[in-house]
């Protein structure tokens, strides 16, 4: 039976810039592994699972999309060894999907009702083709990632060519040292065609082109294999020794008779084949006697692979989702999959699909495909999710999370929180960020005339100092040269707290008797969370350098009560100083000289700086620099300060609500609506222009909607406070994540997580450690170097 949509003018090849979803689904992580495998459809490549949710389907029914290709496979069992020796940068591992799987593919037609068609039918050959040639859209956003890091150099913007002439075709040159044919670099200065270095998995080379550079010392050479029409390939500069890109790469070609809009990809770039590399091999996890960890399986006991340093983002979505307020808000297994064109790209779905990846426990079993080796007494662990659309959607944007560097675990908690609260959440669903609101209340009292103010600031988490005390160390005269590691004295968590919430003194001019004696500052609670978030700053400035410090916290499994840190208000017989709008004298603010100075020496710039010093009362630059780094994500971080009076009723503030209306008809969402028609002085047509041209841009929300003060309007039109102030207040450590390493930016994260494990009598200690999912030993010394805690309300 044929199908009359073989030839449909909508069918065409996947270009290098679109996404292919051919892994696993877009609004699940059932993938082509499952034994139905997934059906991409092939007008737009949306990836949709056909087992009993039957997203593939869902999909068909809302775009009327006809055909799909459904992709199987199945891994070829492999036994579990050794990693290789590590191997250098122009030698990466490029073994292919066909080494790992045995892959079968058909073409189905929903609307014909044919199961099987011909793929040489029609225009199907070429786009089947190129479907299974393209990269997923995860292997494309990591390429993207790693690209970001590859800039140009001195020795390719200066390039200097010898006199042109024309170079053989691709399938006629070879390696001028020998007769290879692929894996050839190109000399950009000289036109020489010189062979890679041999590569793991079967990639031939004779390191002819790294000889040519020594003879000649040309230092430029792109690879043929990897050109693509779009003007992207492998640029190799040995002088840097190092990866670049080359602004004027196509014109650097055609000196030699290469017109890159002909070229065609054949061969994987390095980026690729690094990423493959990368992520290939696994490593047990063992106690202390060398016995690995049992593996736990089920509901809530689901790892997450990591996609390339993104350990960071795995333990954070782990201790999100085993809140109750994030599980309850998108953990909805009787509920159908958002309505939306493009799932892969909606944040709402891509939560709700981590949720369900996470918690309902239908992927968390062991990888069967792994074997261990006879005498090894591994003991297999779940394959993990891949959270790649998630992320991508984290990192839309921004100019670290987009990266495939290693990121600030702390930095991409209060990121997430942000986006959640940013979006859309529809009667009777509630913004789970609200279980980590709460209020503190700062108390200010001049010294001089004893009056005093009290304000409130809304918060969805603390960042604690960690006091330092140093042990004596006793030098032997044996001692090596080099210098010894540091050891610290443990705190307490009531340490800390005490420290955060103790008294300091700042200068200020009071407003009410014009003294410059200065005031006594302290902020305790107002209100207190569901979910208290704790970033324990074990930091110290050395050459203005923040280091990190193992200083041993001690925090018990035991419940604890916070009623001493919730302020009382004002009191009886307390003078409230007059407001500094009454007072224009009083709102002039001069920053400390020294502070600024010291903060812009570190890259600060001079608004944050200010802003800072005022935040911490314009004392010393190290409190203004945890201020700073607890802020980053504000979004009015580089805002100029602001000591109030002023008014924000302008016209620029304002945005036509009819705008908006036609601006949402075209499918645009009303944050990034308001922001382009603020940047566009309101005109409908520049802003639509605006937003195609900042497909990244998140937006803006509504005043209303992320107010500066504590207080939220109410369903009745009372104010209402985040957070409860019921007392007791007694909370006990539900997760933590650790990192190990010189700095957060670098190292390894893991999370823990307190949990009931089946067929055990209490709750136990979790480990998570990207895929990996075991029950945890020795967590109390884990928990002494945690870098972020949270706390659930008892």
């Amino acid at each position: 039976m044929t199908c009359k949509h073989v030839d449909s003018a909508e069918l065409r090849v996947p270009t290098p810039a679109q996404s292919v979803y051919r892994e696993d689904c877009t609004q699940c992580f059932d993938s082509i592994d499952d034994p139905t495998g997934l059906n991409v459809c092939l007008y737009c490549f949306n990836g949709g699972c056909c087992s009993d949710r039957n997203h593939a389907q869902v999909h068909h029914e809302s775009t009327r999309h006809p055909m799909v290709l459904n992709i199987c496979r199945k891994r070829k069992r492999s036994k579990r060894d050794e990693p290789p020796q590590k191997i250098s940068k122009l030698a990466i591992a490029a073994e292919t999907e066909e080494d790992r799987y045995d892959t079968t593919t058909k073409v189905r037609c929903y609307e014909c009702g044919v199961d099987d068609i011909d793929k040489s039918s029609g225009k199907l050959s070429a786009v089947v083709e190129g479907v299974m040639k393209a990269n997923t859209f995860a292997k494309q956003a990591e390429v993207q990632a790693w690209e970001q890091e590859i800039t140009a150099c001195e020795h390719t913007l200066c390039l200097e060519q010898e006199p042109a002439r024309q170079i053989e075709s691709q399938s006629l040159g070879h390696c001028s040292m020998c007769d290879l044919k692929e894996n050839l670099w190109l000399c950009l200065e000289c036109g020489n065609l010189g062979c890679g270095r041999q590569q793991y998995g079967g990639v031939g080379g004779n390191s002819h082109g790294l000889k040519h550079t020594e003879l000649t010392k040309h230092a430029v050479a792109v690879k043929l294999g990897s050109l693509t029409p779009d003007g992207t390939a492998d640029i190799y500069c040995y002088a840097c020794n190092e990866e670049r890109t080359d602004p004027e790469l196509a014109a650097h070609l055609g000196h030699w008779g290469i017109n890159i809009a002909e070229r065609e990809k054949t061969e994987k770039s390095l980026t690729e084949m690094q990423i493959e590399q990368n992520l290939k091999w696994e490593f047990s996890m063992t106690t202390e006697d060398g016995k690995e960890l049992k593996p736990i399986f089920g509901e809530g006991f689901t790892g997450l692979k990591n996609l390339g340093n993104s350990c960071y983002l795995a333990s954070i979505l782990q201790c999100l989702f085993s809140t109750s307020a994030f599980a309850t808000r998108y953990f909805q297994p009787q509920e159908p999959p958002p309505a939306v064109s493009n799932p892969a790209e909606d944040l709402e779905t891509q939560l709700r699909k981590v949720a369900d990846g996470l918690l309902s426990g239908r992927y968390s079993y062991p990888d069967s495909d792994v074997i261990a080796s006879e005498d090894s007494p591994y003991i297999p662990h779940q394959k993990g999710l891949a959270p790649a659309m998630l992320k991508h959607l984290i990192g839309c944007g921004h100019e670290e999370f987009s990266t495939m560097r290693q990121q600030d675990a702390f930095e991409l908690f209060l990121h997430m929180l942000k986006l959640v609260t940013r979006s859309q959440h529809k009667s009777p669903a509630e913004d789970p960020v609200k279980a980590f609101r709460f209020v503190m209340e700062q108390r200010l009292q001049c010294i001089s005339c004893n009056g005093v103010r009290y304000r409130t600031d809304e918060q969805d988490n603390i960042s604690i100092p960690v006091p330092v005390r140093r042990k004596l160390r006793v030098i032997n005269s044996d001692e090596s040269e080099e210098k010894p590691k540091d050891e610290f004295e443990p705190v307490t968590l009531k340490e800390c707290l005490d420290t955060f919430t103790g008294a300091e003194e700042v200068e200020l001019t009071c407003p009410g008797c014009n003294s410059k004696a200065g005031f006594t500052k302290r902020s305790l609670f107002k209100t207190f969370p569901d979910v208290l978030a704790v970033n324990a700053r074990r930091f110290e400035l050395v050459n203005w350098v923040p280091t990190k410090l193992d200083v041993p916290v001690v925090v018990d499994d035991e419940p604890f009560n916070l009623d001493s840190y919730m302020s009382s208000g004002q009191q009886d017989g307390e003078d409230l100083l007059p407001e500094e709008a009454d007072n224009p004298a009083a709102t002039r603010f001069t920053p400390n000289a020294a502070g600024v100075e010291q903060l812009e020496t570190m890259g600060f710039p001079r608004v944050r700086c200010e802003k800072a010093l005022h935040a911490t009362g314009n004392g010393d630059a190290e409190a203004a620099m945890n201020w700073l780094f607890s802020h980053m994500e504000d979004p009015d971080i580089d805002s100029p300060l602001d000591l109030g009076g002023s008014s924000s009723t302008g016209a620029s503030a304002s945005v036509d609500p009819e705008s908006l209306e036609m601006m949402a008809a075209m499918g645009i969402g009303t944050p990034q609506a308001r922001k382009a028609l603020k940047e566009t002085g309101g005109d409908v047509s520049r802003a639509v222009d605006w937003v195609f041209s900042h497909p990244d841009d998140q937006g803006e929300m509504e005043e209303e909607t992320a107010p500066t003060d504590a207080n939220v309007q109410g369903t009745s039109g009372e104010k209402v406070m985040a957070g409860s102030s019921d007392l007791p207040a007694t909370f006990r450590l539900r997760s933590i994540v650790c990192h190990k390493g010189a700095s957060i930016h670098a190292g390894h994260y893991v999370a823990f997580i307190r949990k009931q494990i089946p067929d055990e009598a209490s709750e136990s200690w979790v480990l998570y450690n990207d895929e990996k999912v075991v029950k945890a030993v020795d967590v109390e010394e884990m928990k002494k170097f945690a870098y972020v805690y949270f706390f659930s309300r008892a």
